[in-house]
């Protein structure tokens, strides 16, 4: 499996639940991240390209609103088992941390 970049992880992460559409989704990747990461717009329609050809996410509507075109992204089920992996990788490369965390302050390194 080619590795995603924290973006890309971000922006599945943000479909798991529902399809939303690009502003939606710079909203929920700013929440899942705690702020921390934000996007531009081209950053995401990029992003949302090379998902789309890898098969992660798909249009799934568009729809107008005042006037403005907003176009749907849905995770696909071979997105959703990625974001699976990804976060079991994520959640297995933590607790080894800890572990680590937890050795140093046994043998007294802290400090």
């Amino acid at each position: 499996m080619e590795s995603l970049s924290e973006q890309s992880f971000l922006i599945l992460a943000g479909l798991a639940d529902q399809p939303r559409h690009g502003y939606g989704l710079v909203t929920e990747v700013a929440a899942l991240s705690g702020d921390r990461v934000r996007l531009r717009a081209s950053t995401l329609y990029a992003a949302l390209e090379r998902l789309t050809a890898r098969g992660l996410v798909e249009p799934e509507r568009d729809e107008v609103e005042n006037g403005r075109l907003r176009r749907y992204y849905r995770l696909t089920d071979a997105g959703a088992a990625v974001v699976e992996a990804e976060t079991e990788r994520m959640a297995s490369q933590a607790r080894a941390a800890k572990r680590r965390l937890a050795r140093r302050a046994q043998l007294g390194l802290s400090g």
